[in-house]
């Protein structure tokens, strides 16, 4: 029985490319929302979910981070997705034809100068694959898509123009998630630990909180936050830690922020993908 991969958006979506260069032999499942992608895990629907979380150019994904904590998943794994945008419009249509270009908040941040050099106007869509969907329906030559190829070649259309991203290092990268944690064996590879924790919100308490990573020379790579709470007194922090969780050095930062947070929850411990290495 084919396995299952679930993603955020239409087929030809790039979280539909991820899902393919990461899993080939899984079938993909769009769906049409990130908590319906961490719920077709939860409810057996699907193995495995692949999450966009951020971008090189345009930023973390919104709203992302706050699903994490409360999907009931565990993340197992990284990957890093180049993105080659395309405009995409219907057979017949050329770049002088193009008015309007739809597409996902982030394709189209990720474009901006080049659709205003252009003077293209742009359209929010829920999705880059659906965007690429919608034109196709139309077939109106003035409106166009910003999509990947492989979403070019599932809706049947040309591709006016190639890699369109502001920056040429255009990179996202996704989170694989899991009904059940796949931790790997301390010391056998690079791993990176995900976790969240409360403080509240007094002086010096992140300071003291973090203290310990410092001392042990622990290397914190993100660290957002958010409010949890209508009174704006409590907030949560969302963590990631190039280590083990069973390093000793990790551990002993653990143990330190204990005493100054509460909630810690470990989100999963997985290989770092080989891309931080040459980032």
């Amino acid at each position: 029985m084919a396995k299952i991969i679930a993603f955020q958006g239409e087929h030809g979506a790039n979280s539909d490319l991820a899902c393919r260069a990461v899993y080939p032999d899984f079938t993909t499942l769009p769906c049409l929302s990130f908590e319906d992608a961490f719920s077709a895990v939860s409810d057996g629907n699907a193995d495995l979910a692949m999450i966009a979380i951020e971008n090189s150019v345009a930023g973390r994904v919104a709203d992302v981070h706050h699903l994490l904590p409360d999907a009931g998943l565990h993340i197992i794994g990284e990957h890093y997705q180049p993105i080659a945008h395309h405009l995409l419009a219907v057979p017949g249509a050329t770049l002088a034809d193009i008015k309007t270009v739809r597409s996902h908040v982030q394709a189209l941040a990720q474009c901006r100068k080049w659709l205003r050099e252009k003077n293209i106007k742009p359209v929010l869509h829920a999705d880059t694959a659906g965007a690429a969907a919608e034109v196709a329906q139309l077939k109106d030559k003035s409106v166009a898509a910003i999509a990947s190829e492989l979403a070019g070649h599932i809706y049947g259309l040309k591709s006016l123009a190639v890699d369109i991203a502001d920056q040429k290092d255009n990179v996202t990268r996704f989170l694989v998630m899991s009904k059940q944690p796949q931790t790997p064996i301390a010391g056998t590879l690079p791993c990176v630990t995900t976790l969240v924790f409360r403080v509240r919100s007094i002086p010096a308490a992140l300071y003291k909180a973090l203290g310990g990573f410092a001392s042990n020379g622990v290397n914190i790579t993100k660290l957002e936050s958010y409010l949890v709470d209508s009174r704006f007194t409590a907030a949560q922090f969302y963590l990631e830690i190039e280590a083990h969780v069973e390093d000793r050095s990790l551990r002993l930062a653990l143990e330190e922020l204990s005493f100054f947070a509460h909630e810690v929850r470990i989100l999963g411990v997985y290989p770092a993908h080989s891309f931080r290495r040459h980032s």
